[in-house]
């Protein structure tokens, strides 16, 4: 089977910047085995599958290496990004199909923002499991743990500063242990979402790293779903003034990504989470995909 595709690095304005996806167009009905075996074919972290919906404007569907997930950040606005390049979407609104639900979307030109849903607010893990993942202690945690989720849920840590962010390395014996605290054998994407104030640059006011375990590539470049969990964690725990900020990712790695978030609603009443950023085509071809494995 060929398929076109586009490999767009998403939540950068430049190619070799932010987090890299490649997307397959109409290839919603692949076989779930060759996507994820497409995905390890380029050694990203996520790769996208589009196709016709009858609920929405576009279907996407989201894989790792190891699974499909309901939802990502980056791979969507990477999705909006190739089919804007290629003239399958124009500049406007529109919605997409997703496991997670329908996602608002709106693209102009190369910039594309999602609202991501109402945050679920899940369990509160221990400071000292938390940190034994990422190898620090857990003083260095300046509040608790939690797993939030606008999609796709990640456990939320906010670090004391940049030095204990920059210091982090993955304990996959202890990524074990916290999965089965949280009574969750499959840990793949459940990785602690690490965060810290100021951020990277002048511009940026929170900066965040996403550890990730085997098959996945060892770290994430740019998460915009985690962002979004995030954000709504700050907000809702009154760790930031302002519902508006900018957030970065990625600069350790020599691939900085940036996105402006807004979360809606009051604190203790969020609809939603805005994420933008933007995107680069790096490459466009033609992918020969087999039918089955």
């Amino acid at each position: 089977m060929r398929f076109e595709f586009d490999w767009v690095d998403a939540f950068s304005d430049v190619v070799f910047g932010g987090n890299g996806c490649a997307v397959v167009h109409g290839g919603a009905d692949v076989e779930e085995a060759v996507c994820m075996a497409y995905v390890r074919e380029t050694s990203l972290v996520e790769c996208t599958f589009t196709g016709p919906s009858d609920v929405a404007d576009i279907r996407v569907r989201y894989f790792l290496a190891s699974r499909e997930i309901p939802f990502a950040g980056h791979p969507t606005v990477a999705t909006l990004v190739a089919m804007r390049a290629r003239g399958l979407v124009q500049d406007g609104d529109l919605t997409l199909e997703t496991q997670a639900g329908v996602v608002q979307a709106e693209v102009q030109g190369t910039k594309v923002t999602m609202t991501q849903m109402a945050p679920e607010f899940g369990p509160q893990v221990p400071a000292d499991i938390v940190a034994a993942v990422g190898g620090i202690s857990a003083g260095d945690i300046i509040a608790p743990p939690q797993v939030v989720s606008t999609g796709l849920p990640f456990c939320v840590t906010l670090l004391r500063d940049r030095a204990t962010l920059d210091s982090l390395k993955l304990d996959t014996v202890a990524l074990k242990a916290m999965g089965d605290h949280l009574q969750q054998p499959d840990i793949n994407m459940m990785e602690p979402f690490w965060v810290t104030q100021p951020g990277a640059t002048a511009s940026g006011d929170v900066f965040s790293r996403l550890l990730l375990a085997p098959p996945s590539p060892a770290e994430d470049a740019f998460t915009g779903s985690a962002t979004g969990a995030m954000a709504a964690y700050l907000w809702s725990r009154g760790l930031i003034d302002r519902p508006e900020f900018v957030a970065e990712q990625g600069h350790a790695m020599g691939r900085p990504g940036r996105a402006d978030v807004h979360v809606l609603g009051p604190r203790n009443a969020i609809s939603g989470v805005r994420v933008s950023g933007r995107g680069a085509v790096v490459m466009s071809g033609t992918v020969n995909l087999p039918e089955g494995l």
